[in-house]
Parts: C-alpha cells; sequence; structure tokens
C-alpha cells in the first residue's frame, strides 16, 4: 500500500467556499483562492474543488476561478460539477486542473468516461459517487445526493472503471459534514472490489476516524472539508497524529 492522502475540499457556491451536513445548511466558510494556499501551505497531498450546485443549476464551472486556484498551488488538484462534456474537462484542465471529477452526467451517459479516458488519459478522470443507505443497500444518488436513483454502489463503481475512471471519490451522503466518522462499511467493500485507487469521504471529524478508516480498509486517500475549515486540524497536524498511530503518510 503506498502512503495514504490528505485531501482537503473546497465545496464551492456562487464562488465562495461552503460547508453543511448532507449537503443541506450550507454556510459561507471562506475565500477559495486564501483556502487553497492555506492547505497547500500546511500540508495537503492534494486538493478538490467540487461546485455543489452546478448540476441542480445546470451552470457551467468557472475557469476563471479554477485558473486562480491552480495557480496558488503545486499539488494535484481535481475539479468537479457540472463537467457534462470533453469540451468541458478540456476547458477545466487548460485551466489548471490535474483530474477531472464527473458524477450526474457519467449515470446519465456513462460513454462521458470512455470518452474523457480516451482523451486525456484515465488517470485525469474521477468517478465522483455519492451514495445513501437505503432499505435497498448502498444506493447512487445524484444532484448533490438529492435524487436516489435505481443503481446499486457497488455495481456502479465497478461499470464506471470498466468504462475508463481511474480513481473513485466515494461520498457517503449519510455521513457528509457530521464528523462522526467514516462508513467504513461500504467504503471497505468499495475499496476491497476496485481495480483503481478509492478516495473516501464524509464523516472525518477526529485523528481517531481516519487511524479507523486507513487501518480498516484500502482507501488510497481521505477527503475532508469540515475538520480543515473551522483550523481544528491542519494536513500537516492530521499527518502527524497519524504517522504516530503507525499510519503511513506523507510528511
Amino acid at each position: 500500500m503506498l502512503t495514504r492522502r490528505i485531501i482537503p475540499c473546497l465545496d464551492i457556491r456562487g464562488g465562495r467556499v461552503v460547508k453543511g451536513v448532507q449537503v443541506k445548511g450550507l454556510v459561507d466558510v471562506g475565500d477559495p483562492i486564501e483556502r487553497a494556499a492555506h492547505y497547500m501551505k500546511t500540508g495537503a497531498d492534494e486538493l478538490c474543488f467540487l461546485d455543489v450546485n452546478a448540476s441542480v443549476e445546470k451552470h457551467a464551472l468557472s475557469t476563471e476561478l479554477v485558473g486562480a486556484i491552480s495557480r496558488e498551488l503545486a499539488i494535484p488538484f481535481t475539479v468537479g460539477g457540472g463537467i457534462r462534456s470533453v469540451d468541458d474537462a478540456r476547458a477545466i484542465l487548460r485551466a489548471g486542473a490535474d483530474k477531472v471529477a464527473v458524477n450526474t452526467a457519467a449515470l446519465t451517459d456513462p460513454t462521458l468516461l470512455v470518452n474523457l479516458a480516451g482523451e486525456f488519459g484515465r488517470q485525469c478522470v474521477v468517478i465522483s459517487i455519492d451514495t445513501r443507505r437505503t432499505d435497498r443497500g448502498w444506493v447512487v444518488t445524484t444532484h448533490g445526493g438529492r435524487r436516489l436513483i435505481d443503481r446499486t454502489c457497488i455495481n456502479w463503481a465497478g461499470e464506471a472503471t470498466d468504462r475508463g475512471a481511474g480513481e473513485i471519490l466515494l461520498n457517503v451522503i449519510d455521513a457528509d459534514g457530521t464528523r462522526d466518522g467514516f462508513a467504513l462499511d461500504i467504503t471497505h467493500e468499495v475499496a476491497r472490489r476496485a481495480a483503481v485507487p478509492v478516495i473516501a469521504s464524509g464523516g472525518g471529524g477526529s485523528s481517531e476516524h481516519f487511524t479507523q478508516l486507513f487501518e480498516g480498509t484500502d482507501v488510497s486517500g481521505a477527503l475532508a472539508a469540515s475538520i480543515f475549515h473551522d483550523n481544528t486540524w491542519t494536513p500537516n497536524k492530521l499527518k502527524e497524529t497519524l504517522a504516530n498511530n503507525g499510519i503511513e503518510v506523507r510528511l
């Protein structure tokens, strides 16, 4: 297993960083350019930018904002939200992103993943999966977790990677913003079956949660927002604590 990655996330709405619980009650928590620079300086392994309303409002991502953030970074930068075509992805990559994350558009047309991988290489293509637990098990959602669809998380993860996704960003909506811990059961199952790296998202609220995640699953990294936005932890502080607990991280 390679060293585990710690990835702060910038959830963006209207050009500002926002955060809520289970993608509800979003509140402003800062300027994305300032946040990106801060996380870069304090030890983030990568950074993720997700426009949380792009699919719902059907607007395009701001290449200007992506470019401004990318100029602050010397680490890998993933951008998602509202990417519906190869041309959309090309614009984001030209603006400075290293990888593009797709969700709703790939579910609507899975050939998008084939086309993106063919054009840019699968190393640039992240399938972002928002999942919820239901009486049918873990199912996939779209539009920022608002709509349930008739696909299981496990099956969609397998299909998406078969079609060209080179990484899975698994966001458990039930845990999002709660700081109550990662959903280890579904995360373990997706990571166990996946032939590509898996990033866990949703629920990280303490160093113990991250230790449990890395000890209990084969995920490549963990994405978090709230724990960093309120300055309770920096990426470096978290990684130092994880290293002291025997977790291989990049110091």
